[in-house]
């Protein structure tokens, strides 16, 4: 009667079990119906039209706007449709990650909180190994064939390198962040950033290291570039010099400073695989000859010079707003027991 009573009072219904019980439920009549016209579909066949072309969508089809990205990416590039798994693999943990952030404040109970961190906290280091492990392969090659078909499977690309590349992706973003931190939080979250960060930053630069002199002596592609335009080494220059003033601009407890370094130093590492990479998109561990470059793996100039233009349109309303955010939730985070 007590638990009746207090429901009337707050005019609230408990997330669980009362809002889980009827998501059940409405999952189990739309399966049930799915089912359903399923099998009437089978015992009372339809005659079809044409296949639908993939490649080929009407202007007035669009998908929501977390399919969107790789729906762009197939429709201006579209020898790329070999890399939709990993792709559908990597938003899969982005939603699991928003999922834990929405998820995590339903209920105050401490148990459910640390288990929607837990959550949070891998889909967050997924994410990072995953995209780590995609730009991993994009140097190392794919079975990559004549007509643009890539081979293997999802064991295929968790080769060495690519994990060698994913786990060095994720303590650059964790060196990255804990620098970040430091300048978001206080006390006791601020002090555990502050220690974390030098060894972070010192498994970081062992690890990128070793990860440089493989990619030197395993990728002729990359190396041959260099070695035929010295010039282009001023960007891995600038990401060491980076990493190194960023160490010293720790060490002096300069944070702000290093942030913009470790900024920098990504950009640099980003820039220098681009040019070694240039002027291929997708390197073939097949042969040579079927790398996916710009020139054999874009759309038509009519689409290219459309997109280019929504991109200079759309590009500074979209810095703007990243930046008013920035400026918006600019100073120290306060954490209450109500923060999420």
């Amino acid at each position: 009667m007590n638990v009746n009573n207090s429901k009337e009072k707050s005019g609230s219904i408990p997330f669980y079990p009362d809002h889980v019980r009827s998501e059940v439920r409405v999952v189990i009549g739309i399966t049930a119906i799915v089912l359903l016209i399923g099998i009437l579909g089978l015992i009372f066949p339809l005659g079809l039209g044409e296949p639908a072309d993939p490649m080929n969508t009407p202007a007035h089809v669009k998908p929501e706007w977390y399919f969107l990205a790789l729906y762009q990416l197939l429709k201006y590039i579209p020898k790329t449709a070999g890399a939709v798994l990993p792709v559908m693999l990597v938003l899969l943990v982005l939603i699991l990650r928003t999922v834990a952030i929405e998820f995590r404040s339903k209920r105050p109970s401490a148990r459910w909180r640390s288990t929607w961190d837990w959550v949070f906290f891998a889909s967050s280091l997924g994410i990072a190994l995953l995209l780590g492990v995609a730009f991993g392969n994009i140097m190392e090659g794919v079975l990559l064939d004549a007509q643009g078909n890539i081979g293997g499977n999802l064991f295929t690309l968790l080769n060495p390198y690519a994990l060698l590349v994913g786990v060095t992706t994720v303590f650059m973003l964790a060196t990255h962040g804990a620098m970040y931190l430091t300048m978001k939080t206080e006390g006791a979250q601020q002090e555990r950033a502050k220690l974390w960060l030098p060894r972070l930053m010192v498994i970081f630069f062992v690890l990128n290291t070793v990860l440089v002199i493989w990619t030197v002596l395993a990728h002729e592609l990359i190396a041959d570039r260099y070695l035929a335009q010295p010039l282009f080494a001023v960007f891995p220059g600038l990401a060491l010099a980076a990493v190194l003033a960023g160490w010293l601009m720790v060490r002096q407890g300069r944070y702000w400073i290093a942030f913009l370094l470790s900024s920098a130093m990504i950009a640099g590492l980003l820039f220098s695989a681009a040019i070694g990479l240039y002027p291929n998109l997708l390197v073939s561990s097949i042969d040579l000859a079927y790398n996916l470059t710009i020139y054999n793996a874009s759309s038509q100039p009519n689409t290219l010079t459309v997109m280019l233009v929504m991109a200079l349109i759309g590009m500074p309303f979209v810095l703007l707003y990243t930046a008013g955010v920035y400026y918006v939730f600019r100073g120290k985070v306060k954490l209450t027991p109500q923060s999420y």
